[in-house]
Protein backbone atom coordinates (compact mmCIF):
# COMPACT_ATOMS: atom_id res chain seq x y z
CA UNK A 1 0.00 0.00 0.00
CA UNK A 2 1.60 3.55 -0.89
CA UNK A 3 2.29 5.53 1.91
CA UNK A 4 -0.08 8.11 3.16
CA UNK A 5 0.15 11.60 1.24
CA UNK A 6 0.22 14.13 4.59
CA UNK A 7 0.35 17.89 4.28
CA UNK A 8 1.25 19.34 7.24
CA UNK A 9 0.95 22.78 7.71
CA UNK A 10 3.10 25.30 10.17
CA UNK A 11 3.53 28.75 11.68
CA UNK A 12 0.78 31.17 11.20
CA UNK A 13 0.74 35.06 11.94
CA UNK A 14 -0.70 34.55 15.62
CA UNK A 15 1.99 34.54 18.90
CA UNK A 16 2.23 31.13 18.95
CA UNK A 17 4.03 30.86 15.42
CA UNK A 18 7.23 29.19 17.14
CA UNK A 19 4.56 26.97 19.06
CA UNK A 20 3.39 25.56 15.94
CA UNK A 21 6.80 25.23 14.42
CA UNK A 22 8.06 22.85 17.46
CA UNK A 23 4.98 21.22 17.59
CA UNK A 24 5.27 20.47 14.17
CA UNK A 25 9.15 19.09 14.36
CA UNK A 26 7.36 16.66 17.37
CA UNK A 27 5.07 15.43 14.92
CA UNK A 28 7.49 14.60 12.30
CA UNK A 29 9.56 12.60 14.37
CA UNK A 30 7.00 10.49 15.48
CA UNK A 31 5.77 9.34 12.10
CA UNK A 32 6.31 5.98 10.60
CA UNK A 33 7.10 4.97 7.09
CA UNK A 34 3.78 4.44 6.14
CA UNK A 35 3.16 8.55 5.96
CA UNK A 36 5.01 10.26 3.35
CA UNK A 37 4.81 14.01 5.11
CA UNK A 38 4.97 17.42 3.11
CA UNK A 39 5.21 20.54 5.21
CA UNK A 40 3.77 24.14 4.37
CA UNK A 41 4.84 26.70 6.49
CA UNK A 42 2.68 29.73 6.80
CA UNK A 43 5.13 32.74 7.67
CA UNK A 44 4.03 35.37 10.18
CA UNK A 45 3.55 38.42 7.77
CA UNK A 46 1.33 35.59 6.02
CA UNK A 47 3.20 33.79 3.10
CA UNK A 48 3.17 30.59 1.89
CA UNK A 49 6.27 28.72 1.96
CA UNK A 50 7.61 26.47 -0.88
CA UNK A 51 7.57 22.80 0.60
CA UNK A 52 11.37 23.22 0.42
CA UNK A 53 11.58 26.49 2.40
CA UNK A 54 9.01 25.37 4.79
CA UNK A 55 12.04 22.38 5.58
CA UNK A 56 14.50 24.82 6.02
CA UNK A 57 12.79 26.99 8.37
CA UNK A 58 12.20 23.48 10.31
CA UNK A 59 15.64 23.22 10.65
CA UNK A 60 16.33 26.36 11.53
CA UNK A 61 16.54 28.60 8.76
CA UNK A 62 16.42 32.72 8.21
CA UNK A 63 15.07 33.69 5.49
CA UNK A 64 14.74 36.64 4.30
CA UNK A 65 11.81 38.11 2.22
CA UNK A 66 13.71 37.56 -1.21
CA UNK A 67 15.33 34.62 -0.72
CA UNK A 68 12.29 32.57 0.16
CA UNK A 69 10.32 30.48 -2.22
CA UNK A 70 6.82 31.62 -2.12
CA UNK A 71 3.59 29.20 -3.31
CA UNK A 72 1.51 31.11 -5.92
CA UNK A 73 -1.40 32.19 -3.58
CA UNK A 74 -4.26 32.40 -5.55
CA UNK A 75 -7.10 30.34 -4.75
CA UNK A 76 -6.97 27.48 -7.77
CA UNK A 77 -3.42 26.69 -6.80
CA UNK A 78 -3.60 26.63 -3.04
CA UNK A 79 -6.56 24.57 -3.49
CA UNK A 80 -4.99 21.96 -6.05
CA UNK A 81 -1.93 21.72 -3.86
CA UNK A 82 -4.04 20.52 -0.66
CA UNK A 83 -6.22 17.90 -3.02
CA UNK A 84 -2.53 16.49 -4.04
CA UNK A 85 -2.80 14.71 -0.62
CA UNK A 86 -4.70 12.52 1.42
CA UNK A 87 -5.10 14.50 4.71
CA UNK A 88 -4.01 17.26 5.98
CA UNK A 89 -2.84 18.00 9.69
CA UNK A 90 -3.61 21.92 10.59
CA UNK A 91 -0.87 22.26 13.59
CA UNK A 92 -1.10 26.53 13.27
CA UNK A 93 -2.20 27.40 16.75
CA UNK A 94 -4.07 30.49 17.63
CA UNK A 95 -5.74 32.75 15.15
CA UNK A 96 -6.23 31.69 11.11
CA UNK A 97 -5.46 28.06 12.20
CA UNK A 98 -7.16 27.31 15.69
CA UNK A 99 -10.23 29.36 14.97
CA UNK A 100 -12.19 27.56 11.41
CA UNK A 101 -10.30 29.67 9.18
CA UNK A 102 -7.98 27.23 8.17
CA UNK A 103 -10.55 24.41 8.55
CA UNK A 104 -13.02 26.71 6.01
CA UNK A 105 -10.03 26.95 3.79
CA UNK A 106 -9.93 22.96 3.67
CA UNK A 107 -13.82 22.51 3.77
CA UNK A 108 -13.84 24.29 0.52
CA UNK A 109 -11.22 22.33 -0.59
CA UNK A 110 -13.07 19.13 0.04
CA UNK A 111 -9.59 17.69 1.63
CA UNK A 112 -10.18 15.65 4.89
CA UNK A 113 -8.41 17.12 7.58
CA UNK A 114 -7.35 16.53 11.28
CA UNK A 115 -9.34 18.15 13.92
CA UNK A 116 -12.15 19.96 14.99
CA UNK A 117 -14.76 21.39 11.90
CA UNK A 118 -15.17 24.78 11.29
CA UNK A 119 -17.70 25.43 14.17
CA UNK A 120 -16.26 23.93 17.08
CA UNK A 121 -12.72 24.94 15.97
CA UNK A 122 -14.44 28.98 16.10
CA UNK A 123 -16.68 27.72 19.53
CA UNK A 124 -13.58 26.36 21.29
CA UNK A 125 -10.69 29.13 20.62
CA UNK A 126 -13.12 31.97 21.81
CA UNK A 127 -13.12 31.50 25.63
CA UNK A 128 -16.24 33.38 26.30
CA UNK A 129 -18.61 31.90 23.93
CA UNK A 130 -17.07 28.45 24.92
CA UNK A 131 -18.19 29.48 28.82
CA UNK A 132 -21.41 30.60 27.94
CA UNK A 133 -22.37 27.27 26.34
CA UNK A 134 -20.58 25.27 29.17
CA UNK A 135 -22.24 27.31 32.14
CA UNK A 136 -25.95 26.70 30.31
CA UNK A 137 -25.64 23.34 29.92
CA UNK A 138 -24.56 23.34 34.01
CA UNK A 139 -21.09 22.36 33.72
CA UNK A 140 -19.00 23.82 36.50
CA UNK A 141 -16.70 26.40 35.91
CA UNK A 142 -14.70 29.17 38.04
CA UNK A 143 -16.59 32.29 38.26
CA UNK A 144 -16.07 34.99 35.23
CA UNK A 145 -16.38 38.56 34.16
CA UNK A 146 -17.27 39.02 30.09
CA UNK A 147 -15.01 42.47 29.21
CA UNK A 148 -15.99 44.24 25.75
CA UNK A 149 -13.54 47.20 24.96
CA UNK A 150 -16.12 49.30 23.38
CA UNK A 151 -18.71 49.39 27.31
CA UNK A 152 -15.13 49.33 29.14
CA UNK A 153 -13.92 52.25 27.74
CA UNK A 154 -17.55 53.95 27.71
CA UNK A 155 -17.56 53.30 31.65
CA UNK A 156 -15.63 50.21 32.97
CA UNK A 157 -17.51 51.24 36.89
CA UNK A 158 -19.75 47.47 36.10
CA UNK A 159 -16.46 45.76 35.00
CA UNK A 160 -14.42 46.73 38.28
CA UNK A 161 -17.76 46.48 40.46
CA UNK A 162 -17.99 42.98 39.08
CA UNK A 163 -14.79 41.54 39.51
CA UNK A 164 -14.23 43.37 42.93
CA UNK A 165 -17.15 40.35 43.70
CA UNK A 166 -14.54 37.35 42.17
CA UNK A 167 -11.63 35.94 45.01
CA UNK A 168 -8.36 37.68 44.27
CA UNK A 169 -6.53 36.95 42.51
CA UNK A 170 -8.29 36.44 39.54
CA UNK A 171 -6.81 36.35 36.09
CA UNK A 172 -7.70 38.57 33.19
CA UNK A 173 -7.44 36.69 29.67
CA UNK A 174 -7.91 37.71 25.73
CA UNK A 175 -11.05 35.52 24.19
CA UNK A 176 -8.97 34.01 22.06
CA UNK A 177 -5.39 33.95 22.24
CA UNK A 178 -3.85 30.55 23.50
CA UNK A 179 -0.57 29.48 25.05
CA UNK A 180 -1.20 31.51 28.18
CA UNK A 181 -0.55 34.64 26.40
CA UNK A 182 -1.81 38.01 27.05
CA UNK A 183 -2.67 36.84 30.66
CA UNK A 184 -2.35 38.65 33.85
CA UNK A 185 -2.61 37.53 37.42
CA UNK A 186 -4.24 40.09 39.65
CA UNK A 187 -3.76 40.66 43.24
CA UNK A 188 -5.08 43.55 44.17
CA UNK A 189 -7.97 45.02 42.28
CA UNK A 190 -5.93 48.48 41.66
CA UNK A 191 -4.30 46.52 39.00
CA UNK A 192 -7.04 45.87 36.88
CA UNK A 193 -7.52 48.22 34.80
CA UNK A 194 -3.69 48.02 33.61
CA UNK A 195 -4.11 44.21 32.82
CA UNK A 196 -7.86 44.72 31.02
CA UNK A 197 -6.06 46.99 28.42
CA UNK A 198 -2.97 45.30 28.04
CA UNK A 199 -5.78 41.99 27.18
CA UNK A 200 -7.22 44.46 24.58
CA UNK A 201 -4.08 44.65 23.01
CA UNK A 202 -4.58 40.93 21.86
CA UNK A 203 -8.29 41.57 20.45
CA UNK A 204 -11.73 43.91 21.68
CA UNK A 205 -13.10 41.28 24.11
CA UNK A 206 -11.51 39.91 27.40
CA UNK A 207 -12.48 37.68 30.15
CA UNK A 208 -11.53 37.94 33.89
CA UNK A 209 -11.90 34.68 36.21
CA UNK A 210 -11.39 33.74 39.47
CA UNK A 211 -8.85 32.20 41.42
CA UNK A 212 -9.74 29.49 43.47
CA UNK A 213 -7.18 28.24 46.27
CA UNK A 214 -5.53 24.98 46.08
CA UNK A 215 -6.19 24.24 42.73
CA UNK A 216 -4.77 21.17 41.14
CA UNK A 217 -4.45 21.28 36.77
CA UNK A 218 -5.30 18.42 35.17
CA UNK A 219 -5.58 17.52 31.40
CA UNK A 220 -7.19 14.60 29.61
CA UNK A 221 -7.48 13.81 25.95
CA UNK A 222 -10.11 13.24 23.82
CA UNK A 223 -10.40 11.38 19.99
CA UNK A 224 -13.03 10.59 17.98
CA UNK A 225 -16.14 11.42 15.99
CA UNK A 226 -18.81 9.56 16.88
CA UNK A 227 -17.18 6.88 18.67
CA UNK A 228 -15.37 8.83 21.39
CA UNK A 229 -12.19 7.59 23.53
CA UNK A 230 -10.75 9.31 26.36
CA UNK A 231 -7.23 8.95 27.88
CA UNK A 232 -6.31 8.80 31.84
CA UNK A 233 -5.70 12.17 33.69
CA UNK A 234 -2.58 13.68 34.12
CA UNK A 235 -1.54 16.20 36.18
CA UNK A 236 1.05 19.70 35.39
CA UNK A 237 2.82 20.79 38.62
CA UNK A 238 4.94 23.76 38.78
CA UNK A 239 6.21 26.23 40.51
CA UNK A 240 5.35 29.40 38.97
CA UNK A 241 2.68 31.92 39.41
CA UNK A 242 0.04 30.61 37.30
CA UNK A 243 0.49 27.65 34.21
CA UNK A 244 2.23 30.64 31.78
CA UNK A 245 3.66 30.79 28.27
CA UNK A 246 7.41 30.57 29.52
CA UNK A 247 6.74 27.55 32.02
CA UNK A 248 4.43 25.57 29.08
CA UNK A 249 7.84 25.93 26.85
CA UNK A 250 10.43 26.10 28.64
CA UNK A 251 12.19 22.55 29.48
CA UNK A 252 11.40 21.21 32.81
CA UNK A 253 10.09 24.55 34.19
CA UNK A 254 6.98 22.06 34.53
CA UNK A 255 5.88 18.17 35.49
CA UNK A 256 3.95 15.93 34.01
CA UNK A 257 2.22 12.90 36.28
CA UNK A 258 0.34 10.67 34.15
CA UNK A 259 -1.59 9.13 36.34
CA UNK A 260 -2.83 11.84 38.35
CA UNK A 261 -2.52 11.61 41.58
CA UNK A 262 -6.25 11.75 42.68
CA UNK A 263 -9.12 9.78 43.61
CA UNK A 264 -10.66 7.37 41.38
CA UNK A 265 -14.04 9.53 41.80
CA UNK A 266 -12.46 12.98 40.66
CA UNK A 267 -11.01 10.85 37.60
CA UNK A 268 -14.37 9.09 36.46
CA UNK A 269 -16.01 13.10 36.94
CA UNK A 270 -13.17 14.51 34.95
CA UNK A 271 -13.26 11.60 31.90
CA UNK A 272 -17.26 11.97 31.76
CA UNK A 273 -17.19 15.90 32.06
CA UNK A 274 -14.66 16.01 29.12
CA UNK A 275 -16.88 13.77 26.64
CA UNK A 276 -20.05 16.06 27.42
CA UNK A 277 -18.33 18.88 26.77
CA UNK A 278 -16.32 17.33 23.68
CA UNK A 279 -20.12 16.59 22.07
CA UNK A 280 -21.58 19.56 23.25
CA UNK A 281 -19.41 21.62 21.36
CA UNK A 282 -19.68 19.25 18.41
CA UNK A 283 -15.95 18.45 18.35
CA UNK A 284 -13.97 16.03 16.09
CA UNK A 285 -10.95 14.37 15.97
CA UNK A 286 -9.13 15.04 18.57
CA UNK A 287 -9.25 17.94 21.54
CA UNK A 288 -7.14 18.30 25.21
CA UNK A 289 -9.69 19.01 28.09
CA UNK A 290 -8.23 21.51 30.88
CA UNK A 291 -9.98 21.19 34.30
CA UNK A 292 -9.16 22.58 37.97
CA UNK A 293 -9.39 20.28 40.78
CA UNK A 294 -9.69 22.05 44.11
CA UNK A 295 -8.34 18.48 47.10
CA UNK A 296 -9.54 20.49 49.81
CA UNK A 297 -13.28 20.62 48.79
CA UNK A 298 -13.61 18.09 45.51
CA UNK A 299 -14.75 20.68 43.39
CA UNK A 300 -13.94 20.14 39.70
CA UNK A 301 -14.18 22.97 37.19
CA UNK A 302 -13.49 22.90 33.26
CA UNK A 303 -11.26 25.54 32.25
CA UNK A 304 -10.93 25.09 28.44
CA UNK A 305 -11.00 23.47 25.39
CA UNK A 306 -7.63 23.00 23.20
CA UNK A 307 -8.78 21.81 19.47
CA UNK A 308 -5.43 22.35 18.90
CA UNK A 309 -2.77 20.74 21.35
CA UNK A 310 0.48 21.25 21.48
CA UNK A 311 2.47 18.09 20.21
CA UNK A 312 5.82 19.07 21.29
CA UNK A 313 7.58 16.00 22.62
CA UNK A 314 7.17 16.82 25.76
CA UNK A 315 3.50 17.59 25.37
CA UNK A 316 0.67 16.12 27.40
CA UNK A 317 -1.55 15.02 24.44
CA UNK A 318 1.51 12.32 23.22
CA UNK A 319 1.75 11.05 27.01
CA UNK A 320 -1.87 10.84 27.69
CA UNK A 321 -2.14 8.36 25.04
CA UNK A 322 1.26 6.46 25.58
CA UNK A 323 -0.05 5.97 29.39
CA UNK A 324 -3.04 4.35 27.77
CA UNK A 325 -0.84 2.02 25.35
CA UNK A 326 -1.21 4.08 22.48
CA UNK A 327 2.36 5.39 20.62
CA UNK A 328 2.30 8.56 18.69
CA UNK A 329 3.03 6.86 15.41
CA UNK A 330 -0.41 4.78 15.56
CA UNK A 331 -2.02 7.72 16.97
CA UNK A 332 -1.58 9.81 14.35
CA UNK A 333 -2.39 7.06 12.29
CA UNK A 334 -5.38 6.83 13.64
CA UNK A 335 -6.36 10.87 13.93
CA UNK A 336 -5.30 10.67 9.66
CA UNK A 337 -8.15 7.85 9.61
CA UNK A 338 -10.73 10.08 11.84
CA UNK A 339 -10.37 12.43 9.25
CA UNK A 340 -11.18 10.25 6.44
CA UNK A 341 -13.87 8.84 8.05
CA UNK A 342 -15.34 12.52 8.92
CA UNK A 343 -15.11 13.48 5.09
CA UNK A 344 -17.43 10.93 3.69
Amino acid sequence: MAPTRLLIIAGGTSDEHEVSLTSTRGLLSVLDETVNPTVIVLTREGRWLSPQDSRRVLDGATLTEGAAKQLDSSITRLVALLQQHDAVFPLIHGKGGEDGCLQGLLELAGVPYVGCGVLSSAICMDKLVTKEILRANGIPQVRFVPVVRLEYEANPCPITAAAAELTLPCFVKPVASGSSIGITKVMHIRELDAAIRQAFAFGSRVVIEEGVAGLCELEVAVIGNEYLEVSPVGEITHSAEFYDFATKYTPDAARLLIPAPVPDEVVRTIQQTALRAYKLLHCSGLARVDFFYQPATGNVFLNELNTVPGLTPGSMFFKLWEAAGIQPATLVERLVCLATEHKL
